[in-house]
């Protein structure tokens, strides 16, 4: 299972491992602060995409589909099926204050999409 939480949600328990999918790190949190087991830089949209995006949700389709296209080619999201057969509850934690126009999301649908395919 993937949960999708804000960093500025408190953890809760049943969070399980707890995923910062972010390439920057969020300000003002210590790495105590944000309860983070991992800190998975390299799935985050490339440092272009996020910058073409802006959070503009007038381009959202458009950066899901450049998002999902950097996906499969990126050697982290082999990584980060390992990691999803070894937890049973696995929480990607993320910065945006759109909880329904963020690349966590994306990475959700994409890694629960693809983990049945050959």
């Amino acid at each position: 299972m993937i949960l999708l939480e804000r960093i500025y949600e408190p953890a809760a328990k049943g969070d399980g491992f707890r995923i910062l999918v972010e390439r920057l790190w969020p300000r003002g949190f210590t790495r105590e602060r944000a309860h983070v087991d991992l800190w998975l830089t390299d799935i985050a949209p490339s440092p272009t995409l996020r910058a073409w995006f802006g959070h503009d949700v007038k381009k959202w389709n458009e950066f899901k589909r450049r998002y999902r296209e950097e996906l499969r080619t990126n050697p982290a999201v082999e990584e980060l099926r390992k990691l999803l057969t070894q937890q049973k509850t696995v929480t990607f934690v993320f910065a945006s204050k759109d909880e329904e126009h963020n690349s966590a999301r994306i990475l959700r649908d994409y890694v629960t999409a693809r983990q049945d395919a050959p």
